[in-house]
């Protein structure tokens, strides 16, 4: 049997859905998986065991209508058996109609009901402690196995050795201590609106710093350089100095094999929570107030991964609201998301997985 997964979107989507490839090699016998990202986002699936060819989605197929259908005309001389859209998407919504799959399987929107052989609608209350994001994509998997036992585990990164190696040595090389735990902050989001305000980033950075003698590294991008520089600016001197500014890399695959020696990720929800929680990284995620925890709190089983929410403290600021109107408001919402709410949990998580570890 050939399968098609469809996951364009962001780097934690991708990452996510890989699970589905997974679920289907282990319980289908002789499945040919092929799964389609964008371009961007290969790092999280590089040596995925699960996943027999990747294909790419790239900026030529959005510019160029003729690129666009031709892309399309490969994917209908694949003969794929079946086809799974996780996205859900104009782009992939055509994908699938071109693939003249037998069977098609995706979300329930009514102007796309007549593409797909079987949809699903999104599942709003939880019914297990995966999250959302989790159980609305392995209901997909339902035409094809049946309903599957609670996953217990996140997706994995699947690094190889030499570059777990090539991680330690470049750390070694920027004078960072081993002999000190590492915790990475994610010091932004993939917007202003995912982003916790500097200022009170700067305060959690403060109160990391003084829990003990940890090295403390940033998580960005390039493009997000004034950004770094604006938070460091505002952290105190006993944190500056714990902070290894310049250590960095532009390239996604060498930042998993950094963050594969961290001993905990904190800071904005986002693709590298998700990141960190496939390395088995313990998080403490800081969601924005229009993004639904219930959706994005994956595998909150476990002590090891942490989520705060403005919900969590002042519900009163969510209840009745919409996302659209959430999102409209995030900047003063987040004014209202003081760092003081959280502070101690944020204590308790260190200490409970990192502190009490080394004093052993």
């Amino acid at each position: 049997m050939k399968i098609l997964i469809v996951q364009q979107k962001m780097i934690g989507d991708v990452l996510l859905s890989t699970m589905l490839c997974e679920q289907i090699k282990k319980n289908i016998p002789n499945t040919n998986v092929h799964y389609l990202i964008n371009s961007n986002t290969e790092a999280v699936v590089t040596n995925n065991p699960y996943i027999d060819r990747i294909i790419f989605f790239t900026d030529e197929y959005r510019n160029s209508k003729w690129s666009f259908y031709s892309f399309l005309k490969g994917i209908t001389r694949e003969n794929y058996d079946v086809v799974i859209d996780a996205y859900c998407k104009l782009e992939s919504m055509l994908v699938s109609l071109f693939s003249k799959a037998n069977v098609k399987i995706s979300m329930d929107k009514w102007y796309a009901r007549h593409i797909y052989t079987k949809t699903f609608k999104y599942v709003r209350a939880e019914y297990s402690n995966v999250g959302l994001a989790v159980e609305n994509r392995l209901k997909l998997l339902k035409p094809l196995i049946g309903d599957l036992k609670e996953v217990a585990s996140p997706p994995k990164v699947h690094l190889t050795d030499n570059e777990i190696l090539n991680a330690r040595l470049f750390l070694e090389k920027n004078a960072v201590d081993f002999y000190n735990p590492i915790i990475m902050i994610n010091i932004l989001g993939s917007s202003v609106q995912k982003t916790y305000p500097l200022l009170y980033m700067a305060e959690i950075i403060d109160h990391v710093a003084c829990q003990e003698n940890f090295t403390i590294l940033f998580n960005y991008m390039p493009s997000q350089l004034k950004e770094a520089k604006e938070l460091y600016s505002l952290c105190s001197s006993a944190s500056k100095a714990k902070i290894k500014f310049d250590v960095y890399t532009p390239s996604l695959r060498t930042f998993l094999g950094i963050l594969y020696h961290c001993h905990a990720l904190i800071g904005n929800e986002g693709g590298a929570i998700n990141m960190a929680k496939a390395l088995n990284v313990p998080t403490f995620s800081i969601f924005s107030p229009w993004v639904e925890k219930a959706t994005w709190e994956t595998f909150k089983y476990t002590k090891r991964n942490v989520a705060v929410h403005l919900n969590d403290y002042e519900p009163l600021l969510i209840k009745g609201k919409s996302s659209k109107e959430l999102k409209k408001d995030t900047q003063k919402l987040y004014s209202k998301f003081k760092p003081l709410f959280f502070k101690e949990k944020i204590g308790h998580f260190l200490d409970s997985l990192i502190l009490k570890k080394n004093r052993i």
